[in-house]
């Protein structure tokens, strides 16, 4: 198992030391509330645990590792599962691999109802079972409410694990049958550490945790994409100039999310603030304060059907005209 960041370490050691059978670990994006959330699981499953966690090669943990344990079970959107290598139900991977539907984005109601049935057998070791869920907001109405009864009152000696991006989200009686974690931000200079410890080369590392707003791990996932500091810098005038050829290798959802951080620093500009994701000197020299409003209100609109099927490359082409509008206007 990887080695967690040292300010998780830390709060890994805390959360050992609370009794409870439910937590939410909760907090933007990009603080490794999964990775928190998965050595948690491990901790509370190995048969020779330490001070410092999970002690990673009894048979316990080695389950853990090959995505086999049979006292745990992973509650995460489809894609997520496929994404971190965890087994899909055979119901569920016939239908994809036989192409009836697409991977889901959401943590399906018939996932959770598994899970019920997993908690009501008997464990089969001496540490009990874990559910670890993440992202829980992603979780619908149906599914969630499929949980509460279990969450509330688990049977036997189950444990629950909720990693949450976006707590305001969960239903507020999921909120309520839990004890809260709140997450906490590394500093920039162990942020900074952790990412050059991972091979990314000291300038990117700086560039991208700007770029990232000081969460480590969407740095090393901008990294991980190809994501250099040269290109995140010279990003905000290609897009100004309509440059659709720098958005290729990215998602939809991701190449939104670098638009908003554009439009997000040039309307801070306007305001005479420092920018958050990117340097002064990057940013394109115009755009009035209503054009970049306009064009805010917009990119949150569009987040809200970012995951439909659309053909990238006329999306993309359709965003940055109406970029280079805002920006020029």
């Amino acid at each position: 198992m990887t080695p967690l960041a040292p300010w998780l370490q830390t709060q890994l050691a805390t959360l050992m030391r609370r009794s409870g059978h439910a937590f939410l670990l909760q907090g933007p994006s990009g603080l490794g509330q999964y990775e928190l959330g998965l050595v948690l699981a491990a901790t509370w499953l190995c048969h020779s645990p330490t001070d410092h966690g999970a002690c990673g090669t009894c048979p316990s943990c080695h389950g853990i590792s090959v995505r086999a344990h049979a006292d745990l079970t992973v509650l995460m959107p489809e894609v997520d599962m496929l994404e971190c290598m965890w087994p899909l139900p055979e119901k569920a991977l016939k239908d994809i691999e036989d192409k009836k539907r697409k991977p889901s984005r959401e943590i399906r109601v018939e996932a959770m109802r598994d899970m019920l049935a997993f908690s009501q057998t008997t464990s089969a070791g001496m540490q009990g079972k874990v559910v670890l869920i993440s992202p829980a907001e992603r979780m619908n109405h149906v599914t969630a409410n499929t949980l509460l009864k279990t969450l509330e009152e688990p049977p036997g000696d189950t444990r629950f694990i909720l990693a949450c991006q976006a707590a305001q989200d969960l239903l507020p009686t999921v909120r309520s049958r839990c004890q809260n974690h709140a997450m906490a931000w590394p500093s920039e200079t162990e942020a900074t550490q952790w990412l050059v410890q991972q091979s990314v080369p000291l300038e990117d590392a700086n560039v991208l945790l700007q770029a990232a707003g000081g969460r480590p791990n969407d740095a090393w996932l901008l990294y991980q994409s190809g994501m250099k500091a040269s290109t995140w810098r010279a990003l905000p005038s290609q897009i100004s100039r309509g440059d659709v050829s720098v958005l290729s290798n990215h998602s939809p959802a991701v190449v939104l999310s670098f638009l908003q951080k554009i439009c997000h620093d040039m309307l801070r500009a306007q305001a005479g603030a420092a920018p958050r994701f990117f340097s002064a000197k990057d940013l394109p020299r115009g755009g009035h304060w209503d054009s970049l409003s306009a064009w805010s209100r917009e990119l949150m609109t569009m987040a809200k059907t970012v995951d439909h099927p659309y053909q990238a490359g006329l999306l993309f082409e359709a965003w940055v005209s109406r970029a280079q509008r805002a920006i020029s206007s």
